[in-house]
């Protein structure tokens, strides 16, 4: 399943029944887990840790040396796990500094021509829509979107369950569950149908999340009075708490708002 005209170091490490068609490159230093596919013309290079069942498509370069000045060649990694879809023309780079890592999580689809920098964090069951642009360090929660065309400037964090709109560009954190739209990005109410997809989430708790944002949004006072409120005013289960926390560890600020 492994074809002669495709380029494998030797010093790569390939799991069991993976496929690597023609004219792809597998470069030294590299471990592809079981039931992987590399297309043509994809590269898998230095540094890269690839889980099981993951797809990489043609012209896809996966564990680039990272765009930064600060890099100096040292020894990094680019870890990927299980179940990721990762389509044509995407660059992911590794990590700039020694012994720190990109990490992208399980379940992901990178779509065509998406760009994830160095040292991002993407979590689980994440969708990146065409041409998406990720800077460096930005982290991205679990079952986040993000349609095409999004920029997500340095350092930004995209909150869980969120939905940045077509060509937004983010240059503060994106705090979980809503829609991020417009350019400035600002809130556009809360991501409702996503939310009721997640079967175990009551119309109570999304009640309470639409709430906690009208306190922080629409309430006109400081975000830091509106998370008073939050706590005075509405019940504190895991969804509610993970937005209080969420935004009150944001170092960039959140959209939206003069915080």
């Amino acid at each position: 399943m492994i074809s002669p005209l495709a380029y494998i170091h030797p010093g790569a490490k390939i799991g069991e029944g993976v496929t690597i068609h023609p004219f792809a490159y597998i470069d030294d230093n590299v471990e592809i887990g079981d039931n992987c596919t590399i297309m043509p013309y994809a590269s898998v290079l230095n540094g890269t840790r690839m889980g099981r069942n993951n797809i990489v498509y043609q012209s896809a370069i996966v564990g680039a040396t990272p765009q930064d000045f600060k890099f100096n060649g040292d020894q990094t990694e680019l870890v990927i796990g299980d179940n990721n879809t990762i389509r044509e023309k995407v660059i992911i780079n590794r990590a700039t500094y020694a012994g720190d890592r990109t990490v992208i999580g399980n379940g992901n689809f990178l779509l065509e021509g998406v760009h994830v920098a160095h040292d991002n964090r993407i979590g689980n069951d994440c969708i990146l829509g065409n041409g998406s642009r990720l800077a460096g360090c930005c982290v991205i929660d679990d079952k986040a979107i993000l349609g095409s065309g999004v920029i997500i400037k340095h350092g930004c964090h995209v909150g869980g369950w969120t939905l940045v709109r077509d060509g937004c560009r983010a240059n503060k954190d994106v705090p979980p569950y809503i829609i991020a739209a417009h350019n400035p990005i600002t809130y556009y109410g809360i991501n409702a149908v996503l939310l009721n997809k997640m079967g175990k989430v009551s119309e109570e708790v999304v009640d309470d999340i639409a709430k906690s944002y009208r306190q922080i949004y629409q309430s006109g006072t400081s975000v830091e009075n509106a998370l008073r409120r939050i706590r005075d005013l509405i019940p504190i289960g895991p969804e509610v708490q993970y937005i209080l926390d969420f935004i009150e560890h944001s170092e960039r600020g959140i959209i939206g708002t003069t915080m």
